[in-house]
């Protein structure tokens, strides 16, 4: 019997957690509000691009850490659907959906966030960390091909989306329904990115 209260609670703290949106925090830091400047995206691309390096890597460490702790939190709250396999806790599953959904919409900063790819790969790792590898593999081979890391983003994602459905695999419908939250958000999110691709306006990153 799934322990409903447990998963809601479990989502409750990722969101929390992922509310900690890491690119507007270094912003302000910075004495900037990175969602009014360059691509107006929370995230660690236009991080990137407004305010140097420095700020990136703290921005890549701290979106990373919080998708990595609301899976840890899922994990002590100790729900499972089959196996004692992190892919069939579900409460890892809710909070790391949780994490992704603050990232995205943070109550702390006005339901004004990210797009979520960052956060949701660090999570995809600790869900299944093979997901993980090919979402992350065909990232980096898409982006050093064309330097757009929106298309990077989309394309990983389609592809884990697609993919997990394989009875290969062996996931369960928990896992199915979160990997296809997960694959809406971060397109949802990159809907405007798909527009300038589509009409190539997109930036390009230099490496």
């Amino acid at each position: 019997m799934i322990d409903i209260f447990k998963i809601f609670l479990a989502l409750v703290f990722g969101y929390l957690l992922g509310s900690l949106n890491t690119a507007v925090i270094v912003g302000k830091i910075y004495g900037k509000d990175i969602r009014s400047h360059g691509s107006k995206s929370a995230g660690l691309t236009n991080t990137l691009r407004v305010l140097g390096k420095l700020a990136a890597v703290f921005v890549l460490v701290g979106d990373i850490l919080k998708g990595i702790i609301a899976c840890f939190i899922g994990l002590l709250l100790d729900v499972y659907s089959i196996s004692g396999e992190a892919k069939d806790c579900v409460s890892l599953l809710a909070a790391g959906a949780g994490a992704v959904i603050g990232h995205n919409w943070p109550v702390y900063f006005r339901f004004k966030g990210g797009k979520g790819a960052l956060t949701a790969v660090s999570v995809l790792f600790m869900v299944d960390w093979v997901m993980g590898i090919l979402c992350l593999g065909l990232f980096v081979i898409l982006v050093t091909l064309t330097r757009y890391v929106s298309l990077g983003s989309i394309c990983a994602t389609m592809l884990v989306a697609i993919i997990s459905f394989i009875p290969f695999w062996g996931h369960t419908f928990y896992f199915n329904i979160f990997i296809c939250l997960m694959a809406v958000m971060v397109i949802f999110r990159h809907r405007k990115n798909i527009q300038r691709l589509v009409s190539g306006t997109e930036s390009k990153l230099s490496f």
